[in-house]
């Protein structure tokens, strides 16, 4: 299993690549950070950054959209960043949540989703693309040998399909093991019905984790009130299926729309950061369920059940107190923990 870092780009800017040299230095090989123009600064500036001042370490935004910038704008950002510093960049991307209802616009629609997927990667790649309207492009710069993987943010039904279909890898933005299953198999089956090798699309669990030095009630209730701001960001996509689906469990599982009921709405000015007077709807249980909290031993336990159910990788969300302290917890307690058991199972 491979592991990753998620940041806001909050200033200043040399905090967060510290923070990824950091995570490098302690086993990580990916760095996510958000990408929402209003809320945080410009996170390809910073990814540049990032990229030279570590060596091994892959970036990516977690998740850009096809709307705040242009599909060839997008791809040509990818394309010149790895032919600096050698395909090191991931294409995470979804419909857009705080990056565009910021702006007072809503998510794309996935058929836009689906054209940014295959423009993106085909641009990246040296390909020539149609942007949409009948107007085929190509960077003529990008070499060869040039690489950008898509990999997809994704909840609902049409979404799941739609990442099977097209995606070279899937983002679940949480960690409840009864859901990815779920959601991993319905990836898994849209693309053995496109014909794709399911084992081809690469699977992200990303949430947030808090490591404790024990398991009393004090620490694990801190614990969760620095997590528990997640359950509202997914909050807000959840409340979108049950718009479409409604919440009845018979297309969108019930363990994932239920805790939404009591929501009331949300200020996009506490995204993604502990404290969000907006979620204090979420019950520990979700935090429970949707993170990963407590004792070293606790997330090597849970992480090796999401490698069961054929996760590639843990991206680790750090928007609490203590970002540093659980960095270094996961290079010398969690990670060679669970690389050694994957080792040993081989």
């Amino acid at each position: 299993m491979d592991f990753g870092l998620v940041l806001q780009t909050d200033p200043p800017a040399a905090r967060v690549v510290s923070l990824m040299k950091r995570a490098e230095r302690n086993g990580f090989t990916h760095g996510w950070t958000f990408d929402s123009a209003v809320l945080w600064q410009e996170p390809f500036v910073i990814h540049s950054q990032i990229l030279a001042n570590t060596t091994r370490l892959k970036v990516g935004p977690m998740v850009t959209n096809p709307a705040t910038r242009t599909l060839e704008v997008t791809a040509s950002t990818f394309a010149t960043l790895n032919d600096m510093f050698g395909n090191r960049t991931i294409c995470g991307i979804g419909r857009g949540d705080s990056a565009m209802r910021v702006a007072g616009r809503n998510p794309t629609t996935l058929v836009r989703l689906g054209e940014a997927i295959r423009v993106i990667r085909a641009l990246a790649r040296g390909e020539a693309a149609d942007l949409g309207d009948g107007t085929e492009v190509r960077l003529p710069w990008v070499g060869p040998g040039a690489e950008l993987p898509v990999w997809t943010a994704a909840y609902g039904p049409r979404a799941l399909k739609l990442t099977g279909e097209e995606a070279d890898g899937f983002i679940l933005q949480l960690a409840d093991l009864y859901l990815t299953e779920y959601m991993v198999r319905a990836v898994r089956d849209a693309a053995a019905a496109a014909g794709r090798d399911p084992a081809e699309v690469t699977v992200c669990v990303a949430a947030p984790a808090y490591v404790t030095a024990d398991d009393s009630p004090g620490a694990l209730a801190h614990a969760r009130e620095q997590c528990r701001w997640f359950g509202g960001m997914v909050g807000n996509h959840v409340a979108d299926l049950v718009a479409r689906y409604g919440a009845d469990g018979d297309v969108v599982p019930r363990e994932l729309t239920d805790y939404v009921r009591t929501r009331q709405g949300y200020d996009y000015a506490h995204h993604g950061r502990s404290g969000n007077p907006d979620t204090r709807f979420v019950p520990d249980e979700i935090v429970d369920r949707f993170c990963l909290i407590g004792p070293a031993e606790r997330h090597v336990e849970k992480l090796n059940a999401l490698r069961a159910l054929g996760v590639d990788q843990f991206a680790l969300y750090a928007m609490h107190d203590a970002r540093e302290a659980v960095i270094d917890a996961y290079g010398s307690q969690v990670i060679p923990a669970v690389r050694d058991r994957g080792s040993a199972r081989r």
